[in-house]
C-alpha cells in the first residue's frame, strides 16, 4: 500500500520517442516531437533533480509485444499500406516497411516498453510519468487513430506475468483523453479485474458502441464542454468510481491534452488553467487513495500542447517530487 509520505515520483523518458522523419512530424496534425519539448522545458526548470529521477528504456520486443497483440496482427505492420492506415497518414504507403518500422514503429515501442517501466517504477515508488504512450485505440488485432501497440495493456499483462500484480489484483485504468479509449476497452472487454472510468467527448471518434458497454464508468461528454462541467463532473464521479471498487494495486492515467480549447480534434472548450485542475486533481485524489499511479500522455494536437503536459508534470514534481 503506497505512503504519501515515502512518495518519490519518477519521469520515463527517451529522445528516441520523437518522430523525425523527411518530415513527417508535420503531416499529421498529431505534435510526434512534443515529447522532447516536454523534456527540454522540464529539464531547463530542475535541472540535476530531474536527471536523477528519469529512467531511459530500451525498446519493447516482439515476446513483449505478443502478451497482448496477435502475431497475425504484428505480421501485418511489416506492410506500408496498413501502417498508413492506422497512422492515418495515406501518402506513407510509398515507404519500405523497414524504414518505416525505424522511424515510426521504433518510436513506439520505446515509448511502450517506457509505459511498462513505468507501470513497475510506479509499484515502488508511487508515481511514475512516461514522457509518451497512451495508445487507447490499440486493440488486439487491429491498430487505429495513430495507436499502434497497446502500452497500457501490455504493461498489466507484464505486471501480472512478473508476479507483480496477480490475475485477481483490481486495476483501475482512468481515460481523460478526449477520445472513448475503445481500444483497452475491447482488450478488457472479459476481465474485470480492470475497472474503466472514461469521460470523452461523445461526438467524435472513435463511437465505439460494443467499447462503450465495456466502461464501467462512462462519462461522455458534449463539444464544447467547459472547464465548469467538465471539472464538476470529475470531481463528482472518480472518487466514486474509486470507491466503488476494491481498491486497485495500479492506476493508470491516460492524460491527453486534447481536451484543450484550442485542439482541433478533441472539440472541447477546457482552458489551460483546466488542463491543469484535472490533472492536479486526478493526482492528489490517487495519492490520498494512496493508490500508485502511472501517467501517460496519449492525444494532444496543438503546438501548445507540450507546455499544458510540462506545467502539470512540473506541479508533481514541486508537490511530490522535490
Amino acid at each position: 500500500m503506497m505512503e504519501p509520505n515515502k512518495i518519490r515520483p519518477r519521469l520515463v523518458y527517451s529522445p528516441g520517442y520523437d518522430i523525425r522523419w523527411l518530415g513527417l512530424e508535420k503531416l499529421h496534425p498529431f505534435d510526434s516531437c512534443k515529447y522532447s519539448r516536454t523534456w527540454k522545458v522540464l529539464l531547463d526548470r530542475f535541472s540535476d533533480k530531474l536527471l536523477s529521477a528519469t529512467i531511459t528504456p530500451t525498446a519493447a520486443t516482439a515476446e513483449l509485444l505478443q502478451t497482448i497483440h496477435t502475431p497475425e496482427y504484428l505480421q501485418q505492420l511489416t506492410n506500408s499500406h496498413y501502417v498508413a492506415q492506422v497512422l492515418e497518414l495515406a501518402s506513407l504507403d510509398w515507404v519500405p516497411s523497414g524504414i518505416l518500422d525505424r522511424q515510426v514503429l521504433q518510436p513506439m515501442r520505446l515509448a511502450t516498453m517506457g509505459t511498462v517501466i513505468a507501470a513497475e517504477t510506479a509499484l515502488e515508488t508511487g508515481i511514475a510519468i512516461n514522457l509518451s504512450g497512451g495508445y487507447h485505440h490499440a486493440r488486439r488485432d487491429l491498430g487505429a487513430g495513430f495507436c499502434v501497440y497497446s502500452d497500457i495493456a501490455i504493461a498489466i499483462a507484464s505486471l501480472r506475468q512478473s508476479g507483480q500484480l496477480t490475475a485477481t489484483d483490481s486495476i483501475a485504468i482512468i481515460d481523460l483523453d478526449a477520445h472513448q479509449g475503445n481500444g483497452l476497452a475491447r482488450i478488457f472487454e472479459c476481465d474485470r479485474t480492470v475497472h474503466i472510468l472514461d469521460m470523452y467527448n461523445q461526438d467524435i471518434y472513435p463511437q465505439d458502441r460494443r467499447a462503450i458497454a465495456r466502461i464501467d464508468r462512462n462519462l461522455p461528454l458534449a463539444s464544447k464542454t467547459r472547464d465548469a462541467e467538465y471539472l464538476d463532473k470529475l470531481q463528482q464521479h472518480l472518487p466514486s468510481f474509486l470507491s466503488s471498487i476494491e481498491r486497485p494495486k495500479i492506476a493508470f492515467y491516460n492524460a491527453g491534452t486534447d481536451i484543450y480549447e484550442d485542439d482541433p480534434l478533441g472539440r472541447l472548450k477546457i482552458s489551460a488553467e483546466g488542463v491543469l485542475a484535472r490533472d492536479r486533481f486526478v493526482f492528489q485524489t490517487l495519492v490520498a487513495a494512496r493508490i500508485p499511479v502511472v501517467m501517460v500522455l496519449s492525444g494532444g494536437y496543438t503546438s501548445e500542447s507540450y507546455q499544458l503536459v510540462a506545467k502539470s508534470v512540473g506541479e508533481v514534481w514541486e508537490t511530490w517530487g522535490l
